[in-house]
């Protein structure tokens, strides 16, 4: 019988690392490898993850809080990575050619038991992309982190989502108050840059489906925003989702979706 549960872990979100864990009993994916392969692995055995399980690591965009780990992940366990040939060249990855393996944006790939669908977003990488993962009975997962704006197939991707790992980087009022200088505040409330708790609640507000069972707000700055800002404000619009926020410093407990 085909295994109704998808497995969802953070094992660290934030500006110092991004990778997220999806999985069935049989298969599993990451999405983006930004922490150690080292810190991944003490990770995974803490949430009681295996890492035998993932069978792929998808790269959403080639800067270095996705991709940090990803080559010796890769090497020493042999896991394949798929990521888009513009990605690999602007990272600089040296991965194994036996291991490297292509996507393309709105072609599903199929890994086990699982369906992964990359799509384009808006963000200031070169070929970036946000993906949802689909088990073999229609649980749908969705990884949406690094976007400037939400974008038609952002919106889509959403109303698909049983559970989703949400965006909500900042506060606009601590952003513009904050000491960051001017061109790095325009960047990060740039179209290209990355999603405001506002823009965030937008979404999930106005785009998420009637079966939306959890959401985990993910990518907090550490300087221009707090948990309980973010908390207070997500919990209020609830409305029977499961709401939780996602580390910039370990790993999330393990959310079981069926």
């Amino acid at each position: 019988m085909n295994d109704p549960i998808l497995y969802l872990c953070s094992l660290n979100s934030g500006s110092n690392g991004n990778c997220y864990y999806v999985g069935t009993d049989r298969d599993a994916v990451l999405i983006d490898a930004g922490i150690s392969c080292r810190e991944t692995e003490r990770r995974l055995a803490r949430a009681g993850l295996h890492i035998g399980k993932v069978r792929a690591v998808f790269i959403s965009h080639e800067h270095t809080d996705h991709t940090r780990g990803v080559e010796v992940l890769s090497r020493k366990h042999r896991i394949p990575v798929y990521i888009t040939p513009a990605t690999r060249r602007a990272g600089r990855l040296r991965l194994d050619p036996d291991l490297a393996h292509d996507f393309t944006g709105n072609e599903p790939v199929q890994v086990g038991d699982l369906t992964v669908f990359p799509f384009s977003k808006n963000h200031d990488g070169i070929d970036p992309h946000s993906f949802t993962i689909t088990g073999t009975t229609g649980i749908t997962a969705g990884i949406f982190t690094d976007i400037g704006h939400a974008c038609d197939n952002l919106v889509a991707n959403m109303k698909r989502c049983h559970a989703a790992f949400l965006e909500s980087n900042y506060d606009e009022r601590m952003l513009m108050e904050g000491s960051y200088p001017l061109y790095l505040k325009r960047r990060i409330h740039g179209d290209k840059g990355h999603l405001s708790n506002r823009q965030a609640l937008e979404i999930f507000t106005e785009h998420r489906a009637p079966f939306l069972r959890l959401l985990v707000l993910s990518h907090l700055s550490a300087h221009n925003n707090h948990p309980d800002i973010v908390r207070k404000l997500f919990t209020h619009h609830a409305n029977g989702t499961r709401v939780e926020i996602a580390s910039r410093y370990e790993e999330t407990g393990v959310f079981l979706i069926q």
